[in-house]
């Protein structure tokens, strides 16, 4: 957080004063001491994702295969491929796990 000077309008410094820490001005001579703690959070507002995969309706009609989960050691998984890079590369591979409570998803 930038404080700035009221005189001058420079932007104030911090020094060790006689009796505690104090703003202090480079250009001018102002001067204020430091009498409580100064804090100043903001949090910036997130955007909202979209799902790349299509959400549930993407998940509806696949078909599953033997793979093992890696959250609940399911044997069964769901799975799809897509074409995630270049046309040279291979396809990329999407688990979803059979287990409706775990329902972990992971990709190969």
């Amino acid at each position: 957080m930038l404080i700035y000077c009221p005189v001058c309008s420079g932007v104030l410094g911090t020094e060790e004063g006689p009796y505690s820490l104090r703003f202090a001005c480079k250009t001018c001579p102002y001067v204020r001491n430091i009498t409580k703690k100064l804090t100043a959070r903001r949090y910036p507002k997130l955007k909202e994702v979209d799902d790349v995969l299509g959400g549930a309706e993407a998940w509806k009609n696949v078909d599953n295969t033997d793979a093992t989960c890696p959250k609940c050691q399911h044997d069964r998984a769901y799975f799809m491929q897509i074409q995630t890079r270049s046309a040279d590369e291979p396809m990329t591979t999407f688990y979803k796990c059979c287990n409706m409570k775990c329902s972990h998803r992971w990709k190969d």
